[in-house]
């Protein structure tokens, strides 16, 4: 049997002096120790801690998903010799869950020229077997007296040969005139994926679906970059277009790798992922690999890996959205917890899906936004593999609202997946949707508490209706119905000037109980008479569902503002388009209790038809191309 040595994570050394994300995720130094980036590695002086996010390596991981028992560390210093006048010594260390601060697995080494080995080039190589450990994350740190160059490091084992997997990966990014975005992503997978002298720039290849068609196909497109003009179908369309792509190309990939346009990744966590699936074994050989979600505005904070959809319908986090990244204690607690859980999907930000996956269960269903990476983990029943470092950078979601996506897009197509995936109770989630109403309604929010019911209306129009949707008609047309919010001070007299705290914008994690109990009480200032209602405005978050203050009790105008407190809009109560709301709501829960079974099972059976690479070459008009 034949053993080499495989790579399972690098240890990234930062070449800028502000790297994505913070130093503190890559390499941590005291005061008075130097981190600096050369232009062949980094200089080290002082003590220098790599039990990071990014550097440190996630062993029972390893041991889980590849069945790795040794880990070995491989260090290239540059050809300053490592003397007296530059001693350096390593140290190793590990820590689990409940451990409250990291320990060391063996003394320190003294690293010495006579231990290493000298390259033609004369950098100075170590290769240390990391002691044997039960721990779940283990790290080094290195104390440096004088000043090295750190060029090269990373993670390695020792494996048959015969048990490396066969790994090919598409990169497919659906992009629409996101080119700030896109176009710097594009040169990073070129100059630093693609131009590498490894084995992933041989087995791998980028398509961009440009639903924008605004990008320049040829000039961006190369041997292993290929760019294509595809009508605009939304996130899921477009996923739809790559997943084909790299079915039908010659390269026979293994795995489709989904990623958002509008993100910052690194370069290492596409080559983790690599590592990954080249040794997974077992049932983890067909796993989904879903990378995190770090916030662009707290490039620190981890919002989000893998989800899980609740019978009530609606999405859970598997792990807080509080995870600070650069602190040790969510590093460990990170790769503890188990996302291997019932009806669990990952957000398509980063999510690498198997080929094989596709041609089981299907292409994503037609629903242009929302839903659609949900609706696919809940058919597809993966499982799932994370890991400290596979992961990319978006702007955080805090504040944003779009009724025409977040009212219409979701009711829609949340209950076109429960009628395909049974994965949550309809009852239920209609309960949910009543509610939602109910709090649109509160704050007058009309033309959203308007969109919950047109998502309800067009569901009930059943499958055939919905294949025959423009997708992109359809946003447009419930984008006349998003609150539109200008700057406060253009706003009238009366309103522009109104008083409001700012804890009440939005982050419901600071609110005291007493008061998020007042979101739930069955208050409705329609019901209330006109005597006991004021012209007084008061303020409300724009987003209809935040928490009230006391103060909008019994006013008939409010002033829904943004997050930020800059801009918002004027809201008067109207009773008449109070009650045709109401009228509509009862009428669309009669219908759903008279039709729901019939509905739902026509759903259930167009699922295989619209999953289809039949249904989709005709929705994007690809077959009347190869008549053509």
């Amino acid at each position: 049997m034949n053993y080499i040595d495989h790579t399972l994570s690098n240890i990234v050394l930062p070449k800028g002096a502000e790297p994505l994300g913070g130093w503190d995720l890559y390499i941590k130094t005291p005061e008075g120790s130097v981190c600096a980036p050369e232009i062949n590695g980094c200089l080290l002086q002082g003590s220098v801690d790599f039990f990071t996010y990014f550097n440190a390596c996630s062993l029972a991981k390893w041991k889980k998903y590849a069945g790795i028992k040794r880990v070995y560390l491989h260090l290239e210093f540059a050809n300053e010799a490592i003397n007296k006048e530059y001693a350096c010594t390593i140290q190793f260390f590990g820590r689990s869950y409940l451990d409250s601060a990291a320990s060391s697995l063996a003394s320190g080494v003294r690293l010495t020229s006579t231990m290493g080995k000298t390259k033609e080039n004369g950098s100075l190589v170590f290769d240390l077997l990391i002691p044997e450990t039960d721990y779940e994350v283990i790290g080094f740190a290195l104390d440096v007296r004088g000043g090295v160059v750190l060029e090269k490091a990373y993670y390695y084992a020792r494996v048959a040969e015969e048990q490396i997997n066969s790994v090919k990966i598409a990169l497919c990014t659906t992009t629409f005139l996101k080119e700030d975005y896109i176009i710097p992503n594009i040169e990073l997978v070129k100059n630093e994926v693609l131009a590498a002298d490894d084995v992933i720039a041989r087995n791998f290849h980028m398509f961009v679906i440009d639903n924008g068609r605004t990008l320049d196909a040829e000039a961006l497109s190369d041997e292993g970059v290929t760019v294509l003009p595809n009508p605009n179908v939304g996130g899921s369309g477009g996923f739809a277009r790559g997943m084909m792509e790299a079915m039908k190309h010659d390269e026979n990939f293994t795995h489709v790798l989904l990623m958002d346009d509008d993100v910052s990744i690194s370069t290492e966590s596409l080559r983790r992922t690599f590592n990954l699936l080249s040794l997974a074994t077992g049932k983890y050989k067909n796993a989904f690999i879903n990378g995190a979600m770090l916030v662009a505005e707290e490039p620190n904070r981890q919002f989000e890996d893998v989800s899980y959809v609740v019978n009530s319908g609606a999405y859970a986090s598997v792990k807080s959205n509080k995870y600070y990244m650069d602190q040790q204690q969510y590093i460990v607690r990170n790769e503890h917890i188990d996302v291997e859980i019932p009806k669990a999907y990952g957000a398509w930000w980063f999510s690498c899906i198997p080929v094989s996956a596709i041609e089981q269960v299907g292409l994503p269903l037609p629903l242009f936004v929302r839903c659609d990476d949900v609706e696919y983990g809940m058919r597809a029943k993966p499982i799932y593999m994370t890991m400290n470092g596979i992961c990319v950078w978006h702007d955080g979601f805090m504040g944003r609202s779009r009724a025409s996506v977040d009212s219409y897009q979701y009711v829609r197509n949340f209950l076109i997946m429960i009628a395909m995936t049974d994965c949550s109770s309809q009852d239920l989630f209609m309960l949910r949707m009543e509610r939602a109403l109910r709090l649109q309604l509160r704050v007058m929010s009309y033309d959203a508490a308007d969109l919950i019911l047109d998502g309800i209306a067009d569901y009930l129009k059943g499958p055939d209706y919905f294949a025959s949707l423009n997708g992109e008609e359809v946003i447009k047309r419930n984008a006349k119905k998003n609150e539109k919010l200008v700057p406060l001070d253009e706003l009238a007299e009366p309103y522009r000037n109104v008083s409001y705290n700012k804890r009440l914008l939005g982050d419901q994690s600071r609110i005291k109980p007493l008061l998020k109990l007042m979101r739930t009480l069955p208050y409705d200032r329609h019901l209330l008479p006109d005597v006991l209602l004021r012209d007084t405005p008061e303020a409300v978050f724009y987003s209809g569902l935040s928490i009230l203050s006391p103060r909008t009790i019994g006013t008939k105008t409010l002033v829904a503002i943004d997050l930020e407190g800059n801009q918002g809009a004027v809201r008067h109560m109207d009773r008449e388009r109070y009650q045709q709301i109401m009228d509509r709501w009862k009428a669309l829960k009669s219908e759903l209790k008279e039709r729901g079974d019939e509905v739902r099972a026509a759903y259930k059976e167009a699922q295989p038809y619209l999953t289809s690479t039949e249904f989709w070459e005709k929705y994007l008009g690809l077959d009347e191309a190869d008549e053509l």
